[in-house]
């Protein structure tokens, strides 16, 4: 079983800034693909953004482009989410998942994960 840990959640005043992070075990030596997704109360879970291995090729969904970056740092199996302008709107509940995670010892697992999930509310 893989866990991975998001952290950064909170509450914050509209136009304000938050930094989400998810990190995956150590023994995981690469991940194919990671992102976001948020999912607010009463509606379906939605992409925020993805981001391959190497992280060149990044997308995000309309309604966070331009106001949200999504980036990986290989060398501490972590991904973050930058998020800036916050808005009302952007109030749920945020969650990582990792696709294609090879271990050290030479495991390969094709399963999506998630992390646990972790809120961001943006109010005044």
């Amino acid at each position: 079983q893989v866990h991975l840990v998001e952290s950064g959640g909170g509450l914050v005043q509209p136009g304000g800034s938050l930094r989400l992070s998810c990190a995956a075990p150590e023994n995981i030596v690469s991940i194919d693909t990671m992102g976001w997704y948020r999912q607010a109360p009463g509606k379906h879970r939605e992409m925020v953004a993805t981001i391959p291995d190497g992280g060149a090729d990044t997308h995000y969904s309309d309604s966070v482009k331009g106001r949200f970056t999504v980036s990986r740092d290989t060398a501490k199996n972590t991904m973050y989410l930058q998020m800036h302008d916050l808005k009302p709107e952007d109030t749920a509940v945020y969650y990582c998942f990792a696709q294609g995670l090879l271990t050290s010892s030479g495991y390969y697992y094709q399963t999506d994960y998630w992390g646990q999930g972790t809120q961001v509310t943006v109010s005044s």
